[in-house]
């Protein structure tokens, strides 16, 4: 049986399943139509032209769990940002872990997204906000459909969150290949502020197709910090949509740093809906052997006086494969518009390839825009360069791309995780970096 219709024949069994009202019930039932019309996409749809999903939904997902597997703090603690102190939310093969997760409830709610979705005391925010930016493609769609499990994050007003949380999802290759689709709600209130690292991580080589959706809804003057860390092992495959709606002056930006998996796609698009709002999308790419990372990124400027800054860098060794589409939506009425869009790229293979697409749609005449692409190699003359100055030609190329992606990493605000992508970036580049951040 493919997939699509294992998912299906799977659905009418997972509603039996899981306790939800009516209003849940409707959505879901709605979200496995579009899918079930729609599909997987594939090359013919013009948003996956240079991604196909062949090689990945080739396996026979488990979609359901049969055991489960218990997962001891020490054999996973080097996946966290351990050096901090953090809430956490965990989830092993899709199911909460209760023993490496730290919740609360006292003055913002950090918790699961099964409990948002069946008790009443949390019905009002999850008819104002669940599904409502998500758009309804296939894919989107069919996380809605199955979508029980996930992290719910609601910040009131004028909340500085003391410490950031930590989303964290385990897959331990219980099964023999293994789908999860974790849905991620999260809700912060005026003049609130949140930090937030998200990863995805198998333990295993065995197969992992994981379709995540987050929705974040950040309200008037609040900020949003967001991480991606995405180092999984070459078995591994990720779709990640996140969809961000901000209001008035708030000020949201995510940061995602791509460096393992089979096949990763990140969908990520900001909506914004007020004035004196700054968006950010930043990313670091650094993949080799047949890994494929694909950005598809969208800022709608709806409203005048906005500023979006998006930022990719991407490095591409032996046979990978990288792809960035990056569109920036102007609309008539969001004059005083400032958006910058680049994405800049180095081959170090000659059997690497980028397929790089950054657009801008305009409909307001008094905005400041501007977007670029570049494709090349390492400058030979400052190869040439630090070799006469006596570093060896392993570390004057791990250094060059070093500094070339340094920019992304000015703008992470939490210390740690500024290590932390160091310490991966020099593992990637196979040298030791003998400087601290």
């Amino acid at each position: 049986m493919e997939l699509k219709e294992k998912l299906i024949s799977s659905f009418l069994a997972f509603e039996n399943e899981v306790d939800l009202d009516s209003r849940v019930h409707d959505v879901r039932s709605e979200a496995i139509k579009v899918f079930e019309n729609e599909g997987f996409p594939s090359k013919k749809d013009e948003a996956w032209k240079y991604t196909s999903l062949n090689s990945v939904l080739k396996h026979d997902y488990s979609v359901f769990p049969k055991h489960e597997k218990n997962v001891e703090y020490n054999d996973v603690k080097k996946y966290f940002i351990h050096e901090i102190d953090s809430y956490k939310i965990v989830f092993i093969d899709g199911k909460y872990s209760s023993h490496l997760s730290e919740t609360t409830h006292d003055g913002i709610d950090v918790c699961l997204m099964s409990s948002a979705l069946n008790k009443p005391k949390y019905q009002l925010v999850i008819d104002n906000y669940f599904n409502k930016i998500a758009p309804k493609d296939s894919l989107t769609s069919l996380n809605t459909a199955f979508s029980r499990e996930g992290a719910y994050i609601q910040i009131p007003k004028n909340k500085m969150v003391d410490k950031p949380i930590q989303i964290i999802h385990f897959s331990t290759g219980n099964e023999a290949a293994l789908m999860n689709q974790p849905r991620n709600l999260i809700v912060v209130n005026e003049n609130s502020h949140v930090q937030i690292i998200e990863r995805h991580q198998s333990l295993t080589d065995n197969p992992v197709l994981t379709n995540s959706v987050t929705e974040i809804f950040a309200n008037k003057r609040a900020i949003v910090d967001y991480y991606k860390i995405q180092n999984d092992n070459e078995h591994a495959s990720l779709i990640d949509s996140t969809y961000i709606n901000q209001k008035q002056e708030s000020v949201c930006s995510v940061h995602t740093f791509s460096f393992g998996g089979k096949l990763t796609r990140n969908n990520l698009e900001f909506y914004q809906n007020g004035e004196r709002i700054d968006s950010t999308m930043k990313g670091v790419t650094i993949i080799g052997n047949k890994q494929h990372v694909d950005h598809n990124t969208l800022v709608h400027h709806i409203e005048p006086n906005c500023e979006s800054h998006q930022d990719y860098k991407g490095i591409y060794d032996d046979s990978s494969t990288g792809v960035f589409n990056g569109k920036v939506l102007v609309n008539k009425e969001a004059q005083k518009t400032n958006a910058f869009q680049a994405n800049n790229n180095i081959l170090v293979s000659d059997k690497a390839s980028i397929n790089t697409k950054p657009q801008l749609e305009i409909f307001a005449d008094d905005v400041k825009c501007s977007h670029g692409c570049t494709i090349g190699q390492l400058d030979e003359s400052a190869l040439f360069y630090m070799q006469s100055r006596g570093i060896p030609k392993k570390e004057t190329k791990a250094l060059l791309m070093y500094a070339f992606s340094n920019n992304v990493l000015n703008s992470v605000k939490i210390p740690e995780i500024k290590q932390r992508i160091t310490k991966i970036i020099a593992n990637k580049l196979g040298i030791n970096i003998g400087f601290d951040l």
